[in-house]
């Protein structure tokens, strides 16, 4: 089970990775925006695999109607994943976000 303070933690340690507020909730942003606090719980993120994710795990992983214009974005349950897997999502985003490995 990830929280919040894990996103915060794992972001935090990639290169150039800024935290402020977006939209009042806590987001990290490497070129630009990687993953924001959606609401208590829920984390936002960036990935190529949004579709796969949902398919196989819906109930970790969704989106709303808002985020249908965005097709990397998706939302995803901190409670029902493990660091490892949080970890892999958030490098994903870090990359797709214009961060650097």
């Amino acid at each position: 089970m990830a929280d919040e303070e894990d996103v915060r933690r794992i972001c935090l340690s990639l290169p150039g990775v800024t935290e402020r507020p977006s939209w009042n909730q806590p987001a990290w942003f490497a070129r630009t925006l990687m993953a924001r606090i959606w609401e208590d719980g829920v984390l936002t993120v960036k990935t190529r695999e949004r579709e796969a994710l949902a398919g196989t795990s819906p109930e970790t992983y969704f989106w709303t109607p808002h985020h249908e214009r965005s097709p990397q974005l998706v939302l995803v349950r901190l409670s029902l994943i493990d660091g490892q897997e949080l970890a892999e999502l958030l490098e994903e985003s870090y990359l797709i976000a214009g961060g650097r490995p």
